[in-house]
């Protein structure tokens, strides 16, 4: 019969043996496994040293470059587009870039006819109704709705109708008065109209009578809608730069289904618009106004920037 003594004596041994154990699993550790695992520990504070060094390399360079091409846009712009008139119209989300483009636009002398900002209900797939709506109001002595698009599109019919507003009239024959250019007075009342329900934001002062559009996109968006909001914005780009228009699209090429890749992707509107993949940087707000200089005195088209579908970083020189 097992009796308490019994026990006893078993316990003990348990006890003695994880005590053994505990010793001879520290001794362990505190020999070779130990060092090694002190040794990779130092190893890898080393590459992570490394790693942070060359990020902070990395990213002074990248100020440096920034910092290049703001001192050198002068002397590539200047003059460029003087007396030429240039509208900016700008996609939500795009304040910095819009900026930085309007500033070197200004450094090659153009004129900014108009600074439009187009806010997110312009794109909303529940305001489209409410649009085409508005747009069937807005008609003006200068700016005639008679040949707008006739479909239940808001957007399409909306972007139709802010293209008769920025840009000037055709000439028809080379070197005469382009007739049709809107009067200020009724520039205002059309924007005006779209601002008040909350389809955009017009800079005071803004005219007709522009020769281009520089039209600035920033990231898709990311919600439920968002494919239809990229093809709402795609559907603006068409109407804005339809023959005999002249239009350039910045943008960032980021994201699915970007207003970018979204032309470039289109063998019918990669031959009428001119794009700029970086504007998010100063290198690409340089290189849009350069393209906006293409544009409007070579009359060229071309795709720029470092994304796919960019023949070259930058045009070739401009006259």
């Amino acid at each position: 019969m097992i009796n308490f003594r019994y026990h006893v004596v078993s316990l003990t041994a348990v006890f003695l043996a994880l005590a053994i154990g505990l010793v001879v699993g520290t001794a362990a550790l505190n020999g070779p496994v130990s060092e090694n695992l002190r040794n990779n520990l130092e190893a890898l504070n080393k590459d992570n040293n490394v790693r942070r060094e060359q990020v902070n390399q990395l990213n002074e360079s990248v100020n440096r470059s920034q910092e290049f091409a703001s001192q050198i846009a002068p002397g590539l712009l200047s003059g460029k587009l003087t007396g030429r008139k240039i509208a900016v119209v700008a996609l939500p989300g795009t304040e910095d870039s819009t900026e930085g483009v309007v500033k070197m636009l200004t450094v090659a002398g153009a004129t900014i006819t108009a600074r439009v900002r187009v806010e997110d209900k312009f794109f909303d797939p529940k305001t489209i109704n409410d649009l085409l709506l508005l747009v069937d109001e807005l008609s003006q002595p200068s700016i005639s709705t008679a040949n707008l698009p006739l479909n239940s599109d808001g957007v399409e019919t909306a972007s139709a109708m802010l293209a008769l507003t920025l840009f000037q009239g055709t000439p028809s024959t080379p070197n005469t008065p382009a007739p049709g250019t809107p009067t200020a007075e009724d520039v205002t009342a059309v924007l005006a109209a779209f601002a008040q329900p909350g389809y955009l934001t017009a800079e005071d002062g803004a005219t007709g009578g522009a020769e281009a559009i520089v039209l600035i996109a920033g990231v898709p968006a990311t919600d439920n809608e968002a494919e239809k909001k990229s093809r709402y914005a795609l559907t603006m780009a068409e109407q804005l730069g339809q023959t005999p228009r002249m239009l350039v699209v910045a943008g960032d090429n980021a994201g699915e289904g970007n207003l970018v890749s979204g032309i470039r992707n289109d063998p019918k509107l990669v031959q009428e618009i001119s794009t700029v993949d970086n504007v998010n940087t100063v290198q690409g707000q340089v290189t849009t106004a350069l393209v906006a200089v293409e544009r409007v005195v070579q009359n060229k088209v071309g795709q720029y920037g470092l994304a796919a579908g960019a023949t070259s970083i930058v045009p070739s020189a401009a006259p």
